[in-house]
């Protein structure tokens, strides 16, 4: 009998009168504003506009979503055309479903309209937001916990996850919870992401690189807990080989990156750079100014002082002629 365990809630969602509020989608919002939050002051530090940020995400974060469903609904088809099944279901994204891969790929493509449209490079962009996708990761992963859905094998460890629900094929039990593994991992990593930026400056790229490799080798082992049905290619899971794929693709990026171009871009944001060397300008033209006007009082002063030496001589050259 087991005599500790992570309870899962009744239920994922809560009604406010006919209003459904859903601990899915408010976590996967409460994570996209932590990443736009700290991809702001991240990007601040690093030479950037405050709100730059933010704009960008108007055309990540829609693009992400789309992207995180589809890779999804492609993978996991069967879900939803399958005989008896309703095609209809993979809409409602509300219920689960968002794959990280798609969520990345199309996201940067959301991200590089809108670094294009300020005139920013994307890889600049990226490497400011990289431990903010990371928590995001960390906070929408605690939506599994509410739809009880993606656990790992059964256990009876202190910290095993007790499902009750039995709907979708679901046998109630305890199991390894694969979300907060997860969760854990992408804190892990975001804090891994932000010391090696600080420690080796971390530019052009690498930044968003390494969150990548190091996401990637935690997914690996922790997808290959999960219990869910999944297509399996040479006996691992779809997902897996994904990792692996996407693990050396970003491997071979931060290697061949650091090589090409080493240390951090000097300007990330051209406007913001406009806008501080117009405000030097100003301050340096008001220095000159002052340099100006102490010269004129030098020289006036000089000249009061020759006219009044010359009349001291005239002066004493009448009073000897007198004598």
């Amino acid at each position: 009998m087991e005599l500790a365990f992570i309870p899962s809630p009744s239920r994922g969602v809560l009604y406010l009168g006919p209003i459904p509020l859903r601990g899915y989608a408010f976590c996967i919002i409460i994570g996209v504003f932590v990443a736009v939050w700290l991809g702001n002051k991240r990007w601040i530090a690093r030479g950037g506009r405050a709100g730059t940020v933010a704009d960008i995400a108007v055309w990540a974060v829609p693009f992400g979503l789309v992207g995180g469903r589809l890779y999804h609904v492609i993978t996991d088809y069967e879900l939803y055309f399958s005989e008896g099944r309703d095609w209809v279901d993979a809409f409602k994204i509300w219920e689960g479903g968002l794959g990280i891969w798609g969520a990345i790929a199309l996201g940067a493509v959301g991200a590089w309209i809108g670094c294009r449209r300020r005139g920013i490079p994307l890889p600049a962009y990226a490497d400011a937001i990289a431990p903010g996708i990371a928590f995001a990761q960390a906070i929408g992963r605690w939506g599994n916990w509410f739809n009880q859905e993606l656990y790992g094998k059964p256990t009876d460890l202190p910290w095993a996850l007790e499902i009750t629900s039995s709907s979708d094929g679901r046998v109630p039990g305890t199991y390894h919870p694969t979300f907060l593994y997860e969760s854990l991992w992408c804190i892990g990593v975001a804090f891994l992401v932000i010391w090696a930026d600080r420690r080796f400056r971390l530019g052009h790229g690498r930044a968003f690189a390494l969150y990548v490799a190091a996401y990637c080798t935690g997914r690996a082992w922790i997808e290959y807990m999960r219990v869910d049905d999944a297509h399996h290619i040479a006996g691992l899971r779809l997902n897996v080989w994904t990792a692996i794929l996407v693990f050396l693709l970003a491997v071979t990026y931060l290697v061949l990156s650091s090589k090409k171009r080493p240390g951090r871009e000097d300007v990330v944001e051209p406007g913001a750079v406009a806008s501080g060397d117009d405000a030097d300008g100003g301050e340096k033209s008001e220095g000159v100014g002052k340099d100006h006007e102490i010269a004129d009082e030098d020289k006036a002063e000089t000249e009061a002082e020759a006219d009044a030496a010359e009349k001291t001589a005239k002066n004493e050259a009448g009073s000897g002629k007198k004598t």
